[in-house]
């Protein structure tokens, strides 16, 4: 893909899955830390006092306990190891995501499942980042499927043996959402909260947000305007470790996908962005729009490019197409 003279320069680098854009916003004030293998920003119009970053820590400190597969006294590891399975009672924020799972294993027609952890790990990603894939003759096992082998009741689910959840494609907005909702809670007016390309704009005023090249982190492909909403990205080559061995997998298949390279999605909470940017890898955005309110751009890898109609933004690439 060829970009014009001109196309502004991307800020700063991320350690993880995401791809984050550059934005503009008058503010007096960033918090930058690091935390479940992201690196976040929080920009705000006054600085966070020292009670609030508590909170947040503790909040972040909290959900990486429950979720983390990277941990071994995460709730999540103890149901990997449970070898009958068992009972398992999650925080109250995992309704939302395990309902948010349900409505996507159904538009995706299985592509996205919560249960691909154990696959994952099978080609190298896994706890201790061996990156060294397990022979496909040790791993051609029957692939676990969240909606027939879990049974959940609100927060909590039922299993009958050691099953590996990742709630990768969507976890990570999911927390950029509560902890958007600290800092609106505390009185901050205007923020926006960035975890590694999951971001989340709140406040009075609009910013605009460009949108990385999937091949050169100094460049973007083009902007987008937010306004009290989420973007999210995700692309092939930010968590890749081998030729063509990635995170972003189609659970029908087990596999990694090849057709897309990069996806942006904007909806109105991170969490459902987080979860469509992945969706969009393996399932047209019109099988999605029925379930689901977002706007999109994806690029292939061929180098054309996919937008929603009514995107507010631009983008620089003349192999754009838009989709109504």
């Amino acid at each position: 893909m060829r970009l014009p003279a001109g196309s502004r320069i991307h800020r700063h680098s991320t350690m993880d899955g995401g791809i984050p854009g550059v934005t503009t916003m008058t503010a007096k004030a960033t918090y930058r830390f690091a935390a479940i293998g992201a690196t976040w920003e929080i920009v705000t119009e006054r600085p966070l006092g020292a009670a609030l970053r508590d909170e947040i820590q503790s909040r972040i400190a909290h959900f990486d306990h429950t979720y983390s597969r990277f941990r071994p006294d995460s709730l999540v590891s103890r149901i990997a190891e449970a070898p009958r399975g068992g009972r398992f009672t999650f925080p109250d924020d995992a309704v939302a995501l395990f309902d948010l799972y349900d409505r996507l294993a159904v538009a995706t027609g299985g592509a996205m499942d919560p249960l691909i952890g154990r696959r994952l790990e099978s080609l190298g990603y896994d706890p201790v980042y061996s990156l060294r894939p397990v022979p496909q003759s040790e791993t051609a096992l029957r692939r676990p499927s969240w909606t027939r082998d879990v049974v959940r009741d609100g927060t909590t689910i039922v299993t009958g043996g050691p099953l590996t959840i990742d709630v990768g494609a969507a976890g990570k907005g999911l927390l950029v959402d509560l902890v958007t909702g600290l800092l609106s809670g505390a009185g901050i007016s205007s923020c926006v909260v960035d975890a590694s390309g999951d971001l989340r704009h709140h406040g009075p005023e609009g910013i605009r947000v460009g949108l990385e090249h999937p091949d050169d982190p100094r460049l973007v492909i083009g902007t987008i305007r937010l306004h009290g909403q989420a973007l999210c990205a995700s692309a092939i080559n930010r968590r890749a470790w081998g030729a063509g061995l990635h995170h972003i997998l189609d659970a029908r298949t087990g596999e990694p996908v090849r057709d897309v390279v990069a996806t942006w999605a904007i909806a109105d909470d991170t969490m459902t962005a987080d979860a469509l940017a992945t969706a969009l890898f393996f399932t047209p955005p019109s099988r999605l729009t029925p379930t689901f309110r977002f706007c999109f751009v994806r690029v292939f890898a061929d180098g054309r490019a996919e937008r929603c109609g009514d995107l507010d933004g631009e983008l620089f690439t003349p192999d754009s197409v838009k989709e109504s």
